[in-house]
């Protein structure tokens, strides 16, 4: 199963479900090992899972994101 369609299933989820699958994804993050990555990536990637499990992250529709780029710099 490639990526875009592992996507494709999980936003057929109903909200709820989506919500559980997001949270689920976010806390097998919280164990992930970082070394690979600069220590300022390390500290945007900790501030950025601190804001989703504080609940104060703003999301943004992937159609949203894409319409955007479309617009700005076409296809």
């Amino acid at each position: 199963m490639t990526f875009e369609e592992l996507t494709a299933l999980a936003l057929a989820l109903p909200p709820a479900s989506r919500v559980d699958l997001a949270e689920t994804l976010v806390a097998s993050l919280a164990a992930a090992d970082f070394s690979g990555f600069s220590r300022e990536w390390e500290e945007e990637i900790k501030r950025r899972l601190k804001s989703i499990e504080e609940g104060t992250a703003e999301f943004v529709d992937a159609d949203e994101v894409f319409a955007e780029l479309d617009q700005e710099f076409g296809r």
